[in-house]
């Protein structure tokens, strides 16, 4: 029995995509005025993102560093100058981003139709500003608990001891909990092995779910999903 739901954030709650792809065109409009790869900019940004996350959840830099080796990665293939000051470079990124924030037009009613069960969102990005996100889309109150690596232990998803510490954040055992998200090995396949169950948001409805998984298009369709778990 189902009896906790865990949604990841960026990309299942919060149209984060839409919202980076926007904020490094204009960062780089900004910074490098009619630059001839600036149709490229968000995919190049969007293709930095796991790899240098990857090396914070690590440990091998801090969460201030990976941000800056992202923004020379970018320059670099953009050939632009590095900023002198790429803390501040990486704040004026972030302020374009933040003013992108939306969450998806089926969050909040999905979330509504989900009383009795414990709801939580489990988020492979820093606290604070996940925590700034749940709050600033207005899913505040209605999500739970926001988990992130900082308040497990140091763990991120795909790592096995991540859904089980979420799960016992929930106070429930992983097999009485379900993950939602849209990334097929953190939020579908990863959870398999502590015996979550999971299911595959697949909100551009391009391919189907690895074997043996629930997909489904929008968050609409999780309450009557739930009923066949």
């Amino acid at each position: 029995m189902i009896n906790g739901i865990l949604f990841d954030l960026d990309g299942t709650l919060l149209e984060h995509r839409t919202a980076a792809d926007t904020a490094i065109g204009a960062w780089v409009s900004e910074r490098a005025p009619g630059n001839p790869r600036l149709g490229e900019a968000a995919a190049l940004w969007a293709a930095l993102e796991e790899p240098h996350l990857a090396a914070w959840h690590a440990g091998e830099c801090s969460w201030q560093e990976q941000r800056r080796r992202r923004l020379r990665a970018l320059c670099a293939e953009l050939a632009i100058e590095p900023p002198a000051d790429l803390d501040a470079a990486f704040a004026e990124f972030t302020g374009h981003y933040r003013r992108g924030w939306t969450a998806f037009a089926d969050a909040a009613a999905a979330l509504a139709a989900l009383d009795g069960f414990r709801i939580g969102v489990l988020t492979n990005g820093a606290q604070e500003i996940q925590e700034e996100k749940v709050r600033a889309i207005g899913l505040e109150g209605r999500v739970g608990r926001v988990l992130t690596g900082e308040v497990l232990g140091g763990c991120y998803k795909p790592a096995e001891a991540c859904y089980t510490a979420a799960a016992a954040a929930l106070g429930l055992p992983p097999r009485e909990v379900l993950l939602v998200g849209d990334d097929i090995v953190n939020d579908v396949t990863g959870p398999a092995a502590t015996g979550m169950r999971s299911v595959w948001l697949d909100r551009l409805g391009t391919s189907p779910a690895p074997e043996g998984f629930p997909r489904i298009t929008t968050l609409t369709e999780l309450p009557s999903l739930l009923s066949t778990l």
